[in-house]
């Protein structure tokens, strides 16, 4: 059982709310310019599926995780996402919540903003982001202490 997975040296744990971003094809049968013909013309795009993280399951190759999100109408959405999987373009972690439970169903049984809000919420967006320039100049600061003489 894991608690904690790692995408591209991000630490994501039960509870985060993240952004998932991931490849989509999709195929439309298009009317050509014969009466009968018809041709398939295939796109791709990227979306993104932001939500709470509620479960994490498996071992090496094999693990995934499930985001749930609120819908329209306050109907709850789940995904399952293979971490191995080559449509996930990027994952950003947007909050971190302190949970005390390896699985979250008990937010199945929430409704409307009842199920998205967690205790302890950090915003994480500014730590995870390797493109901003203030993260990496934080990280790579030292911080010196003087002792303070009395006079």
């Amino acid at each position: 059982m894991s608690n904690q997975i790692t995408f591209n040296n991000k630490k994501i744990l039960i509870g985060d709310t993240v952004q998932v971003n991931y490849r989509l094809i999709e195929r439309e049968i298009v009317a050509g310019r014969a009466k009968r013909e018809k041709k398939e013309e295939t796109r791709e795009r990227i979306q993104a599926f932001e939500g709470i993280v509620i479960k994490m399951r498996g071992e090496g190759e094999n693990k995934s995780f499930t985001v749930r999100r609120i819908g329209s109408a306050a109907i709850g959405i789940e995904r399952i996402f293979p971490l191995s999987s080559p449509w996930i373009k990027s994952i950003k972690v947007k909050k971190h919540a302190k949970v005390r439970r390896a699985k979250l169903y008990y937010l199945r049984d929430k409704v409307g903003k009842e199920a998205q809000k967690l205790k302890g919420g950090k915003m994480l967006e500014e730590i995870f982001e390797p493109d901003s320039k203030d993260a990496t100049q934080v990280k790579n600061k030292s911080i010196e202490v003087k002792p303070v003489n009395p006079d």
